[in-house]
């Protein structure tokens, strides 16, 4: 979320708009280019081997025996980042929106210097009891201030202002995602991306 750790689970978000970076793994959670180095300590046998096993089982689909590979963990480090975005990812998985969003807040606090732990805490505000999309943004606007050249960040909130009805924001906003990365790229997503559907007509004009 590419240079990655282990493997790759995107979420549906991440999927279509992991543009600039790539499933960083530990976990699901998208990381953009300058997540690309942690200080983190990496975890050392056996509970990196569990870790990886939970990975594995994650991109099986099999989320019960991902989580009961992360239990077999030490419990002095169950709260490393490394496992936080895993059981993140198992609790995406789940639909555990709630407990995703408590993960993901864990992980900017830890980490706050990575993008993707935000992008991470908007996908699961979105979506959590009490939640939604206004959250979101709210979020993803705080982290933007500190990540003014993240392409993940620009996209995610045009498709948050288009859901919110204001298209002019949106458009502004994935013009600066254009601006920051492939162009092309980021334009061929727009259209097959739900969230802006409503700027689905002038985007095919444009490129007509």
């Amino acid at each position: 979320m590419p240079n990655r750790i282990f493997g790759a689970i995107h979420h549906r978000d991440f999927v279509r708009r992991d543009f600039v970076a790539k499933a960083w793994y530990a976990g699901g959670v998208s990381v953009t280019a300058s997540d690309r180095e942690s200080q983190i300590k990496p975890l050392e046998p056996p509970d990196c081997h569990h870790l990886s096993a939970a990975i594995g089982w994650l991109e099986l689909g099999d989320v019960a025996e991902a989580g009961a590979e992360l239990d077999q963990i030490a419990s002095q480090f169950r709260s490393h980042p490394h496992v936080l975005v895993v059981r993140y990812d198992i609790c995406a998985k789940a639909g555990k929106w709630d407990a995703a969003a408590e993960i993901a807040r864990t992980l900017t606090e830890l980490e706050p210097h990575r993008p993707g732990m935000w992008v991470s805490l908007a996908y699961a505000v979105r979506r959590k009891t009490g939640g939604g999309i206004s959250q979101a943004r709210a979020i993803l606007v705080q982290a933007r201030r500190a990540f003014p050249r993240e392409q993940t960040i620009a996209y995610n909130l045009a498709c948050y202002e288009c859901q919110l009805g204001d298209l002019n924001a949106a458009r502004s906003w994935l013009e600066k995602a254009c601006a920051l990365g492939n162009a092309n790229k980021v334009k061929l997503m727009a259209l097959e991306d739900p969230d802006l559907k409503s700027l689905w007509p002038e985007l095919r004009e444009a490129r007509a």
